[in-house]
């Protein structure tokens, strides 16, 4: 999370930059997972729809792996898919199976401490500028999922067991957003450790956004209604997408000397 250049080996990643308007899709994106899975699931058979949503992720998944570099529409629409289905997967674990939010945080934050332990024991580090491989790869898309599991799990706990509510969780996940990015740039921490902590809320933050939005006042929203959520988000999203997709057709040099700019946002450096 640095102004500095970012090393010339992103030239060939898989990952786009992390700049404000990575974070910016980031947050649109889990909130859209949110509310467009909350309103499928209410309107319609919980049990196809998860798996017709399941088969579209795997088939998004495939999508992203098979492009032999980073393709902006791939990208973001394999994110979208990991919002929508992850929150699906959550609520599942949750209402279905009945997993208290206490365990499931536990549970995930375990996962996610594997997943970048074998990471990182496999291929000595865990900058997303390190994407070059099919292997890499997996273990980033892997991480991606664990980070959103855990958001989630430690979201629900927030705003349900903890009792914040919608718009007490967004203000904590708020903060607690910014706070890795001060500490790189503040105190010399590791870029690549604050760049997870920091992807890790969006989760919870995006969630908490959309969720204070969509839900009736007697809950704690503004009533706005999952639909018209899920509508503008993803019409923002999928504008945001088309203009970075024409920007990265139109201007196709090294990455590192995009990444160059004041006021961008890159996480290189190591672990």
């Amino acid at each position: 999370m640095s102004v500095v250049p970012a090393p010339a080996s992103v030239v060939a990643s898989k990952v786009p930059e992390v700049t404000a308007v990575f974070w910016v899709l980031k947050l649109l994106t889990t909130g859209l997972g949110e509310t467009a899975s909350d309103w499928m699931v209410v309107r319609l058979d919980p049990v196809p729809v998860v798996l017709a949503t399941a088969a579209l992720f795997a088939a998004c998944l495939m999508i992203q792996l098979q492009a032999p570099r980073y393709v902006v529409w791939r990208y973001w629409l394999l994110v979208g898919m990991i919002g929508v289905f992850g929150t699906m997967v959550a609520d599942v674990a949750h209402i279905v199976v009945g997993v208290p939010y206490i365990v499931s945080t536990a549970a995930f934050a375990v996962a996610l401490a594997v997943v970048l332990g074998v990471w990182w024991r496999s291929e000595g580090t865990l900058s997303i500028h390190s994407i070059t491989s099919r292997r890499r790869e997996v273990f980033y898309w892997a991480t991606v999922c664990a980070t959103f599991a855990l958001g989630t799990a430690v979201g629900d706990l927030a705003a349900h067991d903890l009792g914040l509510g919608y718009g007490g969780s967004a203000i904590v996940f708020g903060v607690l957003f910014l706070l890795p990015g001060l500490a790189y740039r503040f105190l010399g921490w590791s870029a690549v450790a604050m760049f997870w902590a920091s992807y890790i809320v969006t989760r919870p933050l995006g969630a908490s956004i959309a969720d204070g939005l969509a839900v009736v006042p007697s809950r704690g929203g503004l009533g706005f209604g999952t639909g018209p959520v899920t509508l503008v988000a993803l019409t923002i999203t999928i504008g945001l997408v088309a203009v970075l997709a024409r920007r990265h057709t139109r201007n196709p040099m090294p990455a590192g000397k995009r990444s160059g700019g004041a006021g961008q946002l890159s996480c290189d450096g190591a672990a």
